[in-house]
């Protein structure tokens, strides 16, 4: 756990992103791959599909606002064709029909339940309304505020969602962000002044020059430890 700068003093209001920091939205995308591509014989490589999915699906959300289940089926119809799997495009409502079965990491719930006993707590997600409403089901938590993509009609990274977030909570004091993704999370909170807790999941490092989150851990658990100055 490493703190880089510092953190606000009197936190009242912690956001999280979804995917990837509190949902293991990978193995879950992989897991729909693997499955839809078996129906034809054919054998996926689940890292090359994960890379795929980041590179592609941020292409096709920098571009005009469209719901995240469009989002899903453009991007899983793309990456067939680049490992060579010939996809029916009318069979790419499997990726979108399969976030209802993406899972929490094992510590999401809990470590969620100690978060909100201390602060207000929000989601900043890059996704519908709908298919957040299919994920909460695995969520047993009542959020004080949250932030979709359908509703600011736009995709982190770009500042609509953290604008939103900081006119709902009413500025950005005591506010503190949560999340795994510098691309997406990480580098627009940085942009708009807000501390940022990088979860860092998939172990990454930074760029050479790149702007240093407010701070590192690799857990929920050590997020929460480092905010409550445990």
């Amino acid at each position: 756990m490493r703190g880089l700068m510092a953190l606000p003093s009197n936190v009242t209001f912690v956001t999280f992103d979804v995917y990837g920091t509190l949902i293991d939205w990978e193995t879950g995308i992989a897991d729909a791959f693997e499955k839809e591509a078996s129906r034809d014989g054919f054998t996926i490589d689940r890292d090359e599909v994960i890379t795929l999915f980041l590179e592609i699906s941020r292409e096709i959300e920098s571009g005009s606002y469209e719901l995240y289940a469009e989002v899903l089926r453009r991007t899983a119809i793309e990456i067939a064709k680049r490992i060579g799997w010939d996809l029916e495009p009318s069979r790419s409502g499997f990726l979108p029909d399969s976030v209802q079965r993406w899972r929490p990491f094992k510590e999401t719930n809990a470590q969620l339940a100690k978060f909100k006993k201390s602060y207000e707590v929000g989601l900043i997600s890059n996704i519908d309304d709908k298919l957040l409403g299919q994920t909460r089901r695995h969520i047993p938590l009542d959020f004080d505020l949250v932030v979709t993509a359908q509703q600011v009609r736009s995709y982190k990274p770009d500042p609509a969602h953290f604008k939103e977030c900081a006119r709902r909570v009413g500025g950005k004091k005591g506010w503190v962000h949560v999340a795994s993704s510098l691309y997406h999370d990480v580098e627009p909170c940085l942009k708009e002044k807000i501390p940022v807790v990088w979860v860092n999941r998939r172990k990454e490092t930074l760029e050479p020059g790149a702007k240093k989150p407010t701070a590192e851990v690799k857990t929920l658990a050590e997020a929460l430890k480092l905010l409550s100055g445990g």
